[in-house]
């Protein structure tokens, strides 16, 4: 009875695991890829200014993989290429430029390339802003993060609107951008194995109110939760074929980690 029960409160949550199983299943590919998730926000330091709008084009990094290889730039794909007025994104307001799975390793630089319409406004009145041509290849970042295969990291470019913009001698404007980045690792992940595949498992994994579902791989019996919170998770196994038994088991999980939860290998009744 007490096994039954259990299984009706899992299921009260099926409609938000259903949500998140695609996610789940993705972030499971990229482990077995060995690779970890970027995800690029822009925000702002305040300037005194009605507007400042930037124009962004191209976000690229270079990442060094876990054997020492470097891929080489790469161009991130951006979620709108297009002008961006700063200060929309004011304290602790982002947006989403860019998100892509890269290779786990060093993230070791990153350029952001900037198209012509870039301008601020002043008083109602709009100044073009010319990027000096030293800068027109690009604005690089030194960076030197860890990429954890199966972590997802959040990149802010944080731009000084207030410190970025000069005023030349004929009374025009020049952006000089200032900069700085930082990045944070996104909760943590757990994975592991189920067997035998002949129990048709599922995998739930819970803390709270919280209830994400996995569907092992019906070979192998990996399963894989990404992006999950930190601290302790409890996972239910729970066998559609009604000759195994149910089993849980507790998982820490810590920000920046993969929880290897191991074998869990369900018993006949």
């Amino acid at each position: 009875m007490k096994m039954k029960s259990t299984r009706r409160l899992l299921y009260l949550f099926v409609p938000l695991a259903a949500g998140i199983l695609i996610f789940t299943a993705c972030n499971k590919s990229s482990s077995n890829n060995g690779t970890g998730q970027l995800e690029v926000r822009l925000t702002d330091g305040p300037g005194p200014y009605d507007a400042v709008y930037i124009d962004v084009e191209k976000v690229e990094v270079n990442v060094s993989s876990d054997s020492g290889t470097s891929s080489g730039w790469q161009t991130l794909p951006l979620l709108r290429p297009g002008v961006y007025n700063l200060l929309n994104f004011r304290n602790g307001i982002d947006t989403v430029l860019a998100s892509a799975n890269l290779p786990a390793g060093t993230l070791s630089q990153m350029r952001l390339i900037l198209g012509n319409n870039n301008s601020v406004v002043i008083n109602g009145v709009s100044y073009p802003l010319k990027t000096p041509s030293a800068q027109q290849s690009g604005l690089k970042f030194n960076i030197h993060a860890t990429l954890t295969s199966g972590i997802v990291y959040r990149l802010w470019i944080d731009f000084d609107a207030g410190s970025s913009i000069v005023t030349t001698g004929n009374g025009g404007y020049i952006l000089k951008p200032v900069i700085r980045t930082y990045t944070q690792a996104i909760g943590g992940s757990i994975k592991g194995y189920v067997l035998p595949s002949a129990a048709k498992p599922e995998v739930f994994a819970i803390q709270g109110t919280d209830t994400l579902l996995a569907l092992p791989d019906s070979t192998t019996g990996y399963y894989f939760f990404g992006g999950v919170n930190a601290g302790s998770w409890n996972l239910t196994f729970h066998a559609l074929d009604t000759l195994y038994r149910d089993t849980t088991i507790m998982v820490p999980v810590s920000t920046g980690v993969v929880s290897n939860a191991g074998t869990v290998t369900l018993q006949k009744k």
